[in-house]
């Protein structure tokens, strides 16, 4: 049986030093896909903008700058980065063909649903959740040695 760990809240969209637009959000994660985060973002649309990562870039992204290329994800605390829109958040940069996007989320929050999935799933033990050992087995047609 697997599980799904959930977090609604509001992202924060820059779109210049002077602008922002609220964006709600979700967190997914499931132990299914343990090394993997899922957000959704709602802007308006008639589907949702959906990103798929790493865990570890958000893990680290809480606390130190995290990630290269396509995502990146860092804190931001009062006083850091001149006049910050949301004072203690993580901040999300995406790259896409499409466009790239800055967005605040709340450190808390973030850092709560985070730590759950740890609790779930903790570092280092996610390949147990994908069943590769009992999968394999079935394939060779023996028994699992354990």
């Amino acid at each position: 049986m697997h599980t799904t760990v959930e977090r609604e809240l509001e992202m924060v969209l820059v779109l210049s030093p002077e602008r922002s637009v609220a964006v709600p959000a979700k967190l997914l994660y499931r132990t299914d896909d343990p090394y993997a985060v899922h957000v959704s973002f709602h802007i308006g649309s008639d589907s949702p903008v959906h990103w798929t990562f790493a865990r570890e870039l958000l893990v680290e992204g809480v606390f130190r700058p995290s990630g290269h290329g396509d995502v990146r994800v860092w804190p931001l605390s009062a006083g850091h980065g001149g006049r910050p829109h949301r004072r203690n958040a993580v901040c999300m940069a995406l790259s896409s063909p499409e466009g790239e996007a800055l967005l605040q989320a709340p450190a808390g929050p973030v850092a709560a649903w985070v730590e759950r999935t740890l609790r779930l799933v903790p570092p280092g033990r996610e390949s147990s959740e994908l069943g590769l050992d009992e999968a394999l087995c079935a394939l060779l047609g023996g028994e699992s040695g354990g």
